[in-house]
């Protein structure tokens, strides 16, 4: 298998505040601004309040760049874009996190009943997905 060079996105985890403005070409009161207006942006903070960029926080940041600076919407114009295009990765881990197990589930159900076992189900094994917004 031939050698690949990792490059720095390919090592780091989590990126500065003054990282991910350089690597934007703005200030960081620019990005802090952003972070007030779009929901998406909402970075990680460590125990001492700085913040931590994921790669899926410089995505959203990406987009918001693009829509702003490079298309030049309005910060409006560009939540209504937003609206229709980004989505809280969050929470949708969790969610397909949650499906995945209900899946595990029933596939096993469905080999319960193709092979006339008992099926074993813990008591709790629903509940957790009363709660799921």
């Amino acid at each position: 298998m031939p050698y690949k060079e990792k490059s720095e996105t390919d090592i780091k985890l989590y990126y500065t505040i003054g990282e991910v403005a350089d690597k934007f070409g703005v200030n960081a009161s620019l990005i802090r601004f952003w972070e007030k207006e779009f929901e998406a942006l909402r970075p990680k903070k460590n125990a001492t309040g700085k913040r931590l960029y994921t790669k899926t926080d410089l995505e959203n940041l990406q987009l918001v760049y693009n829509l702003v600076k490079i298309e030049g919407y309005t910060l409006e114009g560009a939540k209504k874009v937003i609206d229709g295009k980004l989505f809280d990765n969050r929470k949708d881990k969790k969610i397909i996190r949650s499906l995945q197990e209900i899946r595990m589930f029933l596939h096993g159900l469905r080999n319960a009943i193709e092979n006339e076992s008992p099926v074993q189900t813990p008591k709790d094994t629903f509940d957790k997905y009363d709660n799921i917004e």
